[in-house]
């Protein structure tokens, strides 16, 4: 086996900036209206803060694998994603968000849009690396997108998509060109885990700094709070820590806290991405990446 080429230390490059709120939401399960009334409360906030774009919680309608969502599930366009279109247009900001759909094939996804302030859906994505637990309420989606817009190119995809075995699934989207990876998301741990015993530290700072580095692209995860009722993680709680990464390190991140949301802010340069197709894989052999090495 040939000996990996060395890593080559190279400064960012980085052109302007935008602002994403983190929108740390109570989302609560079965409760659609209450936790569409909260978002809609957070987008307005993250508007007065002058935020860019606001990213929110994966499934953030009935909470991710609330039996509810299996009879409930509306299409998108539809009822919930109607309400999101219309704050974005009512606060001029872009919104990301998480939301179940039910699909024209009969079946529910874990979906998240991209709107933009004319109110307009941008692109929809359905998440693929879905958890065994998590597979009964959503079926895998199928495509991956990467829009253009004047913040910059913008991939979407969800939560476990960035758990370290999914990270093929960010690799692809930094391929299509995104420079900055919107991730809504729902990370729980068991009820009696506390801020001291926070094991969200390396187990999401460590996939997107492997994604911010290789690529110069920035990954932006906002999580939900509250204690999960119903479905298969009954008693777990959800809890914050939203994070913000780039090519220079943590840019912001959300306090351990499963009772009350709470807006992040954060400030992120807009990545310059000069290496399109074969490029990139020029550049990761610099950095030294391999392809060529299958597990031991």
């Amino acid at each position: 086996m040939a000996a990996s080429p060395p890593t080559t230390a190279t400064t960012p490059s980085f052109a302007g900036s935008i602002r994403v709120g983190m929108g740390q939401l109570l989302v609560e399960g079965g409760e659609p209206e209450r936790n569409m009334e909260r978002a809609a409360q957070m987008i307005a906030e993250a508007a007065r803060q002058t935020c860019d774009v606001v990213l929110l919680p994966e499934t953030l309608d009935f909470a991710w694998t609330h039996p509810s969502a299996l009879t409930e599930a509306q299409p998108i366009p539809g009822l919930y994603s109607d309400r999101l279109c219309q704050e974005a247009l009512r606060h001029q900001v872009y919104v990301c968000a998480g939301l179940t759909e039910r699909g024209a094939d009969g079946h529910n996804y874990n979906a998240a849009i991209l709107i933009n302030p004319q109110g307009e859906i941008l692109t929809k994505y359905h998440k693929i690396n879905l958890l065994t637990v998590e597979q009964p309420f959503y079926a895998v989606g199928q495509t991956l997108n990467v829009v253009d817009t004047p913040l910059g190119k913008i991939g979407v995809n969800i939560c476990a998509d960035n758990f370290l075995d999914g990270l093929s699934i960010g690799h692809t989207l930094a391929r299509m060109g995104a420079e900055f990876i919107l991730s809504p998301s729902s990370w729980t741990v068991d009820y009696s885990i506390t801020e001291e015993d926070d094991p969200y530290r390396e187990k999401w700072v460590k996939p997107y700094s492997i994604l911010a580095q290789l690529y110069n692209v920035a990954i932006v995860g906002t999580t939900s709070v509250g204690y999960i009722v119903g479905g298969p993680y009954e008693g777990k709680k959800s809890v914050g820590c939203s994070l913000a990464v780039d090519a220079s390190g943590i840019r912001a991140q959300g306090t351990f806290n499963e009772f009350a949301g709470d807006l992040v802010v954060a400030e992120l340069p807009r990545p310059v991405r000069a290496e399109k197709g074969t490029q990139i894989g020029e550049m990761l052999l610099r950095k030294g990446f391999r392809f060529d090495v299958l597990p031991g």
